[in-house]
């Protein structure tokens, strides 16, 4: 006989855990923190689910993810539109959090998304650091943006904190580099990386931290994870222009940026870029599928463990 899936959600909030779980249509609440966490896994592990689904709520999720994936528990993150998108369409139009985490829980049991390499303590400091560089280069470019909009008594403030951002940035590098040096098999993979022209320490800091599955899947999935896997927009007759959809923001932002350097100084992106423009594609289509390209290559090297070669990264 086969064993029943159990999917289990739970939704998150800043004081308390909702979870629901299906089919036997269980609900409980713990508040968030470190006893209430306990308690839920001594829960979980009885039952024990298939799938344990939580949305994306822009970190407030870290603590308990950490504990699920420390007691071995198949939990998946997923982004809240694709859920409230399920809800409607299952004619679930109120929301509360207790019926968020019976949404979730069914959305574990129906759809039963795959599940995916979860980043390990270590993994999420360095995300966090990277998120830090990114929100002190957004404020200093913004800050510089005003500075010559301004009067004089305000400028100064605003080089005061100027030279503080700077000085911040010089002190999250260095953590930065302080993280990955502590960590072998990071310092392998970075100077694996680093080793392919155009990209450079953003890049290949991003890739260690936001994408753990890179060499884990082929070259259609890793394409599709990271957005850059163009989608069709054909009905009847109609044959639209595809399109890029959803994926990991930080890691096609850093991406484009490595690509476009890629363009001018990796020979293998430069001349199929070149190629694709020649052939008549425009500039934003030819450069996605030069992001295609050097993202197929680079999953390709990290999952042999092979270094960069010209060659060899043409034919990936």
């Amino acid at each position: 006989m086969q064993t029943p899936l159990v999917g289990v959600g739970i939704d998150i909030s800043k004081a308390r855990l909702d979870v629901h779980v299906r089919p036997s249509g269980t609900s409980t609440s713990v508040s968030y923190d470190a006893a209430g966490i306990t308690a839920l896994i001594g829960q979980l592990t009885e039952v024990p689910p298939t799938r344990i689904v939580v949305e994306a709520t822009g970190g407030l999720e870290r603590p308990l993810l950490r504990a699920l994936v420390d007691a071995a528990l198949p939990v998946i993150v997923v982004h809240p539109r694709q859920v409230r998108d399920f809800a409607k369409a299952t004619g679930q139009l109120a929301k509360t959090d207790a019926l968020d985490a019976q949404v979730l829980a069914r959305f574990a049991e129906v759809i039963q998304p795959a599940l995916r390499v979860l980043p390990d303590a270590q993994t999420q400091e360095l995300a966090a650091l990277l998120a830090r560089r990114r929100h002190v280069v957004a404020m200093h470019r913004a800050e510089q943006n005003r500075l010559d909009r301004t009067p004089d008594r305000v400028r100064k403030r605003i080089a005061v904190h100027l030279r503080w951002l700077r000085a911040e940035l010089v002190r999250v590098d260095a953590e930065l580099d302080d993280l990955i040096q502590h960590s072998p098999l990071w310092r392998a993979r970075e100077d694996l990386l680093q080793r392919v022209p155009g990209i450079g320490p953003v890049m290949s800091r991003t890739m260690l931290a936001e994408l753990p599955e890179l060499g884990l899947l082929n070259r259609i999935q890793i394409a599709a994870l990271v957005g850059v896997a163009p989608f069709n927009r054909d009905s009847g007759r109609l044959r639209g222009h595809r399109t890029i959809w959803g994926g990991r923001a930080p890691v096609r932002t850093a991406l484009s940026m490595a690509t476009l350097v890629a363009t001018r100084w990796n020979p293998v992106i430069r001349t199929f870029y070149q190629r694709l423009r020649t052939a008549g594609k425009a500039p934003k289509v030819a450069l996605v599928a030069a992001m295609r390209k050097l993202l197929t290559i680079v999953n390709a090297m990290v999952h042999h463990g092979t270094p960069w070669h010209p060659v060899v990264a043409a034919n990936a």
